[in-house]
């Protein structure tokens, strides 16, 4: 398991049916979670939510669907988290949506240091023309980390114009707004395709791919049915000496050796290399456990 574990304004503090309860800073969140598959435990022992600290907040699904946020306790609408990636440090935007999520997925850290390491690595050894490309790329964590770590450009594409207003905001508070960061607000295939006709390079790929969903024109995107096509078009964007690709995944139907096996086909036939896919997890700091949360798989040229 990839786990991210370095973690010190965010924590997991318990998890247990089908919820977890978040520390980020100093608010407090209850909110669904299906993998959370057992009984809440405090002190060692079966416990309930009722014997836990009440949140600031916790999001309530409702049966029609979807659900609210339900303030327990006096919060801000949005506030700021740290987190220090080898050394060097990060600062994101936290801000409960109606949907449950946060606009960051803190799990992810692990590929953050993993793909920071790489490309700060190939810096001190003389690279200076490191290019990133990150897809599917949210609010843009991934983006952060690999402009920190030394990227000299990184190239952030979205099909949500939020999601690209957050990302720029990160940027801003992370202190890079000097960094060369492209934000292209497209759907990835066809920006993707549109690279292969420019002839553009990468050395280093991000993709967080969704289970489901349609491009501004109505293309249909199903994980399982379309991202072998979609990595082996976005191969061919590799330079001549890449780094890396990494692709996240939280469909629970696509196994990480099926994605493993993806990249094997496309990147390692080429490159050669090797990939290790792994569930990404958080500590669960009073309860001793790793919570899972989806999965990732992450190719590299060298054995």
């Amino acid at each position: 398991m990839f786990v991210s574990s370095g973690w010190k304004d965010f924590e997991v503090l318990y998890a247990g049916e089908q919820e977890k309860y978040e520390r980020w800073g100093n608010v407090l969140l209850r909110r669904p979670d299906p993998q959370a598959v057992w009984p809440v435990f405090k002190d060692g022992r079966e416990s309930s939510w009722d014997e836990i600290d009440k949140p600031n907040a916790v999001y309530v699904r409702s049966n029609s669907g979807g659900g609210a946020w339900q303030k327990l306790k006096s919060m801000p609408p949005k506030w700021n988290i740290n987190y220090e990636s080898l050394g060097k440090k990060l600062e994101f935007i936290i801000e409960p949506t109606s949907f449950k999520h946060t606009g960051l997925f803190p799990e992810q850290a692990s590929n953050w240091d993993f793909t920071g390491k790489l490309i700060s690595d190939a810096v001190k050894a003389g690279r200076d023309d490191i290019k990133v490309l990150n897809l599917f790329a949210y609010t843009g964590a991934a983006t952060c980390a690999a402009a920190l770590h030394g990227a000299a450009e990184v190239v952030h594409v979205d099909s949500s114009k939020g999601m690209i207003a957050r990302a720029k905001e990160n940027i801003e508070v992370s202190g890079l707004k000097d960094s060369y960061v492209r934000f292209i607000n497209e759907d990835c295939r066809k920006f993707v395709e549109r690279e292969i006709r420019r002839g553009r390079k990468y050395d280093g790929i991000i993709m967080d791919p969704p289970k489901y969903g349609r491009g501004p024109t109505g293309e249909l995107w199903e994980i399982e049915k379309s991202l072998y096509e979609f990595v082996s078009r976005t191969a061919l964007l590799l330079s001549d000496d890449p780094l890396f690709v990494v692709i996240s995944s939280y469909a629970t139907e696509l196994g990480g050796n099926a994605v493993g096996n993806v990249l094997d086909l496309t990147c390692a036939t080429k490159f050669g290399g090797k990939t290790v896919s792994e569930e990404l997890g958080l500590p669960i700091t009073n309860m001793n456990i790793n919570l899972p949360c989806g999965q990732a798989s992450r190719w590299t040229p060298r054995k």
